[in-house]
């Protein structure tokens, strides 16, 4: 009785605690909020933000003011004692009346300021956000503070809405969101580009230490496949978006050292055709998102640099059925055309981004809308061990069921395939690969990978899944044409700023 009694009261403490801390002054509004919508009161209006600009003449100051809610500014009009002390980069709570505006073409509304708090003072000698162009390698070199730009702040949003979206399509039809580790004990892609984990800075040089921590070698994973294929067999469809790492020395506009993969894994199917779709629904999901009727970050990524035509051709032909070519399809296209390539399209090798280029622009592009598209079936011997080898060739030649997603100038966007799932074929593979010895390995000869090897051995049914570069494609549905101003904190060779 006591402890019920206890339990109740210790949950209506939590209650009236959170509800504290949570539920917003009832006068306070973000700045896109009071944009669209007005205040509750016009009388008492409280804004908090950053001095975007000031502007001051004899009988009047102007204020531009943003919280990050919206690419426009709010303007406030104060007194010249009011903005004495006010410059670019200053956090401030302004208290006023919403009045409407002298000039409704501009803003509709304007605040008229009549208390001014500082909250945080910048020093305009010193702030490095300045009213001027500053240029992307400018602003890579402070990526703590380039947030606070306008635009920036709209990529922020708009990787929020897109975690949103996505993460809404998963939920309604019936996948499992997954954390998969970081910290693995295997290279999944088999290119060597990984990072290995080391002992702590404290423990290096001490006796006895041999330079690891987890007593074998570890690193920082690549792709969460391997892991999301384990728990595929528990709860049948799962999905992912997590950091992964490449240590891969590539200084393009496309690479970086740490990026997010939005991974899934589906199990009972054999059919590449439900792969690809769920990718497809998965990049468009994003895309419609950007609905310029509906989404605030949609209209204002129409004012990006790129322009307003091209964003749609983006978002408008990745909302159309995807193309699909095979590989070998891919290659006679390319053989056939009259563009002279830096490298020559040959079966057998991998496709270069300019082949890639060309490929979603004459396969994909039309007058008005650029559509993705799929490239599938690539030569076995270029692929990694775990594709499952397609079943009938017309032309004799090894291919796997697997599938390159191309757009134009991202190039690849999205990389899948259905898995080997039966245990001899798998072990078959890694020889070939020169994994592991032949021809009847031992659990030793396995290595790191017999974890792996062990989903076969029970209970192992056929399934397929895919990667997408979540920054690659956030980049090119908002024009962005450079992947480091999409991540917050971008690191690549050379470069780990803060």
């Amino acid at each position: 009785m006591v402890r019920s009694v206890v339990a109740r009261c210790v949950k209506q403490v939590f209650r009236q605690s959170r509800g504290l801390h949570t539920k917003p002054l009832s006068h306070e509004s973000s700045i896109a909020h009071l944009l669209d919508q007005g205040p509750k009161d016009s009388e008492r209006v409280v804004v908090n933000g950053f001095i975007r600009s000031i502007r001051n003449q004899k009988q009047r100051s102007f204020a531009s003011v943003g919280d990050g809610s919206s690419l426009e500014p709010l303007q406030a009009l104060l007194t010249p004692q009011q903005s004495e002390r006010l410059s670019n980069g200053t956090a401030v709570r302004l208290t006023g009346s919403w009045r409407q505006s002298p000039n409704p073409k501009v803003q509709s509304h304007e605040l008229h300021v009549k208390e001014v708090d500082i909250i945080g003072y910048s020093d305009p000698a010193t702030y490095p956000l300045q009213k001027k162009y500053h240029t992307p390698e400018y602003l890579r070199t402070m990526p703590h503070m380039r947030a606070r730009l306008p635009f920036n702040s709209t990529l922020l949003r708009f990787r929020s809405d897109a975690i949103a979206a996505v993460t809404s399509m998963f939920s309604e039809n019936g996948f499992t969101q997954i954390h998969t580790p970081i910290i693995t004990s295997s290279d999944c892609e088999g290119a060597g580009e990984v990072f290995r984990i080391g002992a702590s800075e404290k423990e290096l040089g001490s006796e006895g230490d041999d330079g690891s921590f987890f007593k074998a070698a570890k690193y920082l994973t690549v792709s969460s496949q391997l892991h999301l294929e384990a728990l595929a067999q528990s709860v049948g469809k799962v999905w992912t978006l997590s950091p992964t790492f490449r240590a891969e020395k590539s200084d393009t506009a496309r690479h970086l050292s740490e990026f997010y993969m939005l991974e899934a894994e589906i199990s009972f199917t054999q059919d590449m055709e439900d792969v690809m779709g769920l990718a497809e629904k998965a990049a468009q999901s994003i895309a419609r998102n950007l609905d310029s009727a509906v989404s605030r970050v949609g209209k204002e990524l129409l004012q990006s640099t790129i322009g307003e035509e091209e964003i749609r051709r983006r978002v408008g032909g990745m909302l159309q059925g995807f193309h699909r070519i095979t590989y070998t399809e891919a290659i006679k296209l390319l053989q056939t055309s009259t563009h002279q390539f830096e490298y020559s399209p040959t079966w057998g090798h991998g496709l270069q981004a300019e082949h890639e280029r060309w490929i979603a622009a004459q396969v994909g592009g039309k007058a008005d809308i650029s559509v993705p598209v799929f490239v599938t079936h690539y030569p076995r011997a270029i692929k990694p061990f775990y594709m499952l080898p397609t079943a009938n060739t017309a032309d004799g030649r090894e291919t796997v069921d697997c599938f390159d997603l191309l757009v134009p100038e991202a190039c690849e966007i999205a990389g899948g395939s259905t898995r080997e799932h039966q245990l001899r074929p798998l072990i078959k593979s890694m020889q070939a690969k020169g994994m592991i010895p032949g021809p009847d390995p031992s659990d030793e000869d396995l290595g790191e990978l017999r974890w792996y090897v062990d989903l076969r051995r029970w209970g192992s049914v056929p399934h397929g899944g895919f990667g997408l570069g979540f920054d690659r494609l956030l980049g090119y549905l908002a024009g962005v044409p450079n992947i480091r101003e999409v991540v917050t904190f971008p690191r690549w060779v050379g470069r780990c700023e803060c």
